[in-house]
């Protein structure tokens, strides 16, 4: 196995606490240093977040490859504990009784049972072997579009394991904000964990936090328990932003004897568990750290999606829907429709391309003006004169810089944003319909309060002389908050499966995704030095742009 400084070389400086740092500061830290992707060299009109390649070196090439490898290669429990043993993997599906306690005979092997991956599996991480750094969507090395080969360790059990069960207690904890599938993943770590053998199995409540305040206690967790909460939608152990300090965290992980933590969430947790990560190797603890990609934003880096995208996605149609229906139906009607999406509008993308009624789809990856000859406000003009009625979906993140800054902060660290949707509805509307969700008072019955408020404008459309009649829906807290759809359910219960795979294959500090429909092992630093943002010149932009008919409106 390779080193640990073998393992990981992070594109960015990480905030790797080990010396007691506060997790909340390290999180904040890193927003600071990722909130957008690092200024692209431009080499031929190509496009590239690669370290300074010289192109006139005969041995480029396999250079490149070799770095990649090095950047890749995912840290083991070797790589600290060079002498670990490993033992037969007691998962097995060949072998339906439960393991008991005792492991009478040693550890159950059926050697003709061939659904073991092999340790030198890959998967391939790039699979468009573009001609021309010219095509939509290029993703070129050099200006020539060289192919070179990219391989990512794929993801499954493994014939040898380095936890006996029986020595094991596993942790799950769930961070950040609420997004569907949660529960999906926790039932599907619990249930292959018992497969595995482990009957020490608890979830640490609210967050990092739970490690560190006393009045909130772990929770055992068996199959019994988390048999049905893949029905609801929210977390079985809930969620909180921020956290102790990493050596805090790393001290109660000590006194309470776990030695296998699965930490869901998004880029920020994962910053915060690749500290935890770092910190039980300097104190040379056996312990495995596994995260499990949780954003609804599906904005993490090499992965096709994350879990709860699909939901979200499939969710925003009901908001959309409902604003057509309410603008068609309107004389002069317009329906704005504001769905999550900090710094990637994915979810806006994909929610407009799949309901056909998005006229406008506004996102934070593409610069608009909403006033003059080419501005929003212009088109919406002449949406309303020939089709009597519009529909603009706009991701949250899209047009702060109409909005006045400020400095405030949540308790992850992320910037306060300004409303967009409502600056857009001020800039439209004659008298508007401010519709927001402010309560779900039992998501388990899918019981849903809204509350309507109403606001008169003064600008009237002033600019176009037109009135409009504006209704202004923001779903966000609906679409995080309801259970996980069948796609994004059988996308949980392989992820969570194949994260404790992971912990009992020995690796820590890595992170468990989908590459190009296949399940792979990532590095946490690889996945999280910048925000996935959406390539204006790709693609699936470019069908968005079909299906809206919008113009540039730049």
């Amino acid at each position: 196995m390779a080193t640990l400084s073998q393992a990981i070389a992070p594109k960015v400086s990480l905030p790797l606490v080990s010396d007691g740092g506060h997790l909340a500061k390290s999180l904040a830290l890193w927003r600071h240093s990722t909130r957008t992707p690092p200024k692209s060299r431009v080499v031929a009109g190509i496009k590239s977040h690669s370290p300074a390649i010289d192109f006139t070196d005969p041995d480029w090439k396999s250079k490149f490859q070799s770095d990649f490898e090095r950047r890749f290669n995912i840290p083991h429990i070797t790589d600290v504990f060079e002498d670990a043993a490993s033992i037969p993997s007691t998962f097995c599906l060949k072998m339906r009784t439960p393991i008991t306690e005792d492991f009478v005979g040693g550890y159950p092997s059926d050697e003709v049972w061939h659904g073991y991956i092999n340790n030198n599996d890959r998967v391939l991480l790039k699979t468009i072997h573009f001609s021309s750094p010219t095509s939509a969507g290029a993703e070129c090395i050099d200006p020539n579009c060289t192919w070179v080969e990219q391989w990512v360790h794929r993801a499954g059990p493994r014939e040898k394991i380095y936890f006996k069960p029986e020595e094991v207690k596993a942790a799950i904890v769930t961070c950040g904000g609420l997004c569907p599938g949660l529960n999906d993943v926790i039932r599907h770590i619990v249930i292959t964990l018992e497969i595995y053998g482990v009957k020490k199995i608890v979830g640490i409540p609210y967050g990092y936090r739970g490690f560190s305040e006393k009045e909130l206690a772990e929770m055992r967790l068996t199959r019994k328990v988390v048999q049905n909460i893949h029905l609801s939608g929210g977390s079985l152990l809930g969620v909180s932003r921020g956290g102790p300090e990493t050596s805090a965290i790393v001290d109660s992980m000590e006194e309470r004897g776990i030695n296998m933590l699965f930490v869901l969430g998004g880029n920020g947790t994962h910053a915060g568990a690749n500290a935890i990560h770092n910190e039980c190797r300097r104190r040379r603890l056996k312990v495995a750290v596994v995260g499990v990609p949780k954003t609804i934003d599906n904005d993490i880096l090499l992965m096709d999606k994350t879990f709860g995208f699909d939901t979200a996605v499939e969710e925003a149609q009901r908001a959309i829907n409902s604003a057509y229906i309410e603008a068609h139906s309107a004389y002069h009607g317009i329906g704005i429709v504001k769905l999550m999406g900090r710094s990637s509008g994915y979810i806006a993308m994909h929610a407009s391309l799949a309901s056909g009624q998005i006229d406008i789809c506004l996102i934070p990856e593409v610069p608009f003006h909403l006033h003059g000859p080419h501005g929003v406000l212009q088109h919406l003009k002449y949406l309303i004169e020939t089709k009597g009625s519009a529909v603009v979906c706009i991701a949250e993140g899209a047009g702060q810089n109409f909005l006045k800054k400020t400095n405030a902060t949540d308790a992850s660290g992320n910037i306060v944003l300004g409303d967009i949707g409502v600056h857009l509805q001020q800039e439209v509307g004659d008298l508007c319909f401010y519709v927001v969700l402010i309560d779900t008072h039992d998501f388990r019955m899918l019981k849903v309060n809204f509350t309507f408020k109403i606001f008169p404008t003064k600008k009237c459309f002033k600019e176009i002389g037109i009135p409009a009649d504006v209704k202004y829906i923001d779903p966000t807290y609906m679409i995080r908050a309801c259970r996980a759809n069948a796609s994004d359910g059988i996308l949980c219960t392989v992820l969570g499966q194949n994260a404790v795979h992971g912990a009992f294959a020995g690796y820590s500090g890595i992170t468990v995704g989908i590459c190009n429909t296949h399940y792979v092992y990532l590095p946490i630093p690889e996945v999280i030095s910048y925000p996935r943002l959406i390539d204006p010149n790709s693609r699936m932009w470019h069908r968005c742009l079909t299906s809206t008919g919008q113009p540039d409106f730049e």
